[in-house]
């Protein structure tokens, strides 16, 4: 869009992805914040809720939204985001990106004038670069999918068995009983067995690379950690090991923040990094294949920013040049 600083609002300021928002573009060098939206805590600074920014900013919640952006992240629940666009009439000239999933199956993508674009940037980035409006994928969809494309893109993958596990800041904010700490301490729990929302979004791509694909079986597990996913998939394959990897290698050149490893990978690699890194392994006939990303970065907000700066015109990477924490 040729412009190079970026007025950005956001909706839903106060919860886990408005504060990765927040913190990133708080150091986003071609944006500024004008507004953070947040009916509960409008009027107060920013570092009450996310005390993580005192000293980092002065910003004020505000109860009251602004026109006079460029564009406009929906940090809001799941159903949240189609309410606010119905009561709140936002010009056309005004980009839209939505972390929720209320417009991510292209059945529902459609939006008055607006037509909603899979965010995904390691399958859609031409698209993302001329949309106006970007549905941003989920945390499980994105990882999975991430070690599934380029299989589907050869026409190779077979049935999937995929097991992930993610941290407490995947559940949301709101306090709920698995949430509590006394509850997640030195436990886990498998849930939504075969039966998880993401499903479908992950469906969809891999449909619109492989027609003729087999099932996909995912089962979720909720983990003893704060944030990030570990996935790990297995599904039939004729390639041996050194053609996956090629393969693999090939499909992620020139994508800044998907890396194939050749060495095992762990979570910690990843946290608190728009990053997501690949590992195949080949036992038998089945290609076993591990991802890992922040859900709350490469899973929510960093892929936001990282759709945003494709939209814009800039570096992929700008502003997402994050450290891992690694101990």
């Amino acid at each position: 869009m040729g412009i190079t600083t970026i007025k950005v609002g956001i909706v839903g300021g106060a919860g886990y992805t408005g504060g990765e928002m927040l913190r990133i573009l708080l150091n986003h060098p071609e944006v500024d914040i004008v507004f953070i939206h947040s009916r509960s805590n409008a009027g107060e600074p920013v570092y009450k809720v996310h005390s993580d920014l005192l000293g980092s900013t002065d910003l004020l919640f505000s109860k009251d939204i602004q026109y006079d952006i460029d564009i406009l992240f929906l940090c809001v629940g799941h159903g949240e985001a189609k309410v606010f666009l119905d009561a709140n009439n936002i010009p056309a000239s005004i980009s839209i990106i939505d972390l929720s999933q209320d417009f991510r199956i292209a059945k529902n993508a459609q939006f008055g004038e607006r037509t909603f674009v899979y965010g995904l940037p390691e399958t859609n980035r031409e698209q993302i670069k001329t949309a106006t409006s970007i549905a941003n994928p989920g945390c499980f969809a994105t990882c999975i999918q991430l070690g599934l494309l380029p299989l589907a893109k050869a026409g190779l993958l077979d049935e999937v068995q995929t097991t992930g596990i993610t941290g407490a800041t995947g559940a949301g904010q709101k306090l709920q009983a698995s949430s509590h700490f006394a509850w997640r301490a030195n436990n886990i729990e498998a849930y939504k067995s075969l039966d998880h929302q993401h499903l479908h979004e992950i469906l969809q791509t891999i449909s619109n690379l492989q027609p003729d694909h087999k099932a996909i079986n995912f089962i979720p597990w909720r983990g003893d950690f704060t944030r990030g996913i570990y996935v790990s998939s297995h599904t039939k394959c004729s390639l041996d090991l050194e053609a996956a990897y090629a393969l693999y290698e090939s499909y992620y050149e020139g994508h800044p923040f998907t890396h194939v490893s050749r060495e095992m990978i762990d979570m910690k690699q990843v946290v608190n990094t728009n990053k997501a890194l690949i590992h195949l392994e080949k036992v038998g006939d089945r290609l076993i294949i591990h991802s890992t990303i922040d859900n709350l970065l490469k899973g929510a907000s960093g892929q936001a920013v990282q759709n945003m700066n494709l939209m814009f015109g800039l570096p992929e990477h700008t502003g997402l040049q994050l450290k891992a924490n690694a101990f």
